[in-house]
Formats: C-alpha cells, sequence, structure tokens
C-alpha cells in the first residue's frame, strides 16, 4: 500500500522534532510563518507553556508594514522584539525550531533579529 503525503509528512515531522526539545533552561524558540504574517514563541516543553511570544501583528509593526517596510524588515524587527523581551525576563539561551521549513529568508532575518537583540541559540 502506497503512503499517503499525510503519512509521509507526518513522519518528517517526527524525524525533525525528534531532536528538538526546550528545558526550562533552554526554552524552544518556535516560529510560524504564513503569507502574510510571522510569529514567533519562547516555549518551556517540560511544562508545556507560552513564556513570550511576539508577531508581526504588533501594533507597532503594522504600521512598518504600511510605510512600506519589507517583510524581512517586518521579520527581523519581530524577531529583535522577542529578544528584547525575553533579555528583560531572564532568559538568553534558546533552541532554533523553525517548523521543518528551510533557514532562509523570513524566517532567517527573525533568527538574526534575535541574535541581535543577544539571545544565543
Amino acid at each position: 500500500m502506497k503512503p499517503t503525503p499525510k503519512k509521509l509528512y507526518l513522519q518528517s515531522r517526527k524525524r525533525y522534532f525528534k531532536h528538538i526539545n526546550g528545558t526550562s533552561v533552554k526554552l524552544r524558540l518556535s516560529v510560524f510563518r504564513s503569507h502574510k504574517h510571522i510569529y514567533a514563541q519562547l516555549i518551556d516543553d517540560e511544562k508545556a507553556q507560552t513564556l513570550i511570544a511576539s508577531s508581526s501583528l504588533n501594533q507597532d509593526l503594522k504600521t512598518k508594514r504600511k510605510n512600506g517596510f519589507t517583510p524581512k524588515e517586518i521579520a527581523f524587527c519581530v524577531g529583535k522584539n522577542l529578544g528584547y523581551m525575553s533579555i528583560n525576563t531572564g532568559i538568553t539561551k534558546a533552541v532554533f525550531d523553525s517548523g521543518n521549513r528551510p533557514y532562509h529568508g523570513r524566517i532567517q532575518r527573525l533568527a538574526e533579529g534575535a541574535r541581535d537583540a543577544g539571545l544565543l541559540f
């Protein structure tokens, strides 16, 4: 019996997430990218709790988007915002989780923004 695309996708996800775990010492920086927006959050997988979140739906970033900022520049601002919030709460280390997507484009710019703010991967 030929495996369905859904089953192949789930197997691929399982292989990917086998190596990525967020602990209370090193949280998981999860990134979700849609066609219009980008979302990032720091997750403690042991407690199953989101501690910090940032997205392009923030009011400041919405105005930047209307003023002609490119999606990559907005992703950089989202990462920087998340990095500053994490440093202010005392979180300095994280494990980067691109959600089984390639590390380039907007996802890469978000990671660079978080690193620029002082978050370590």
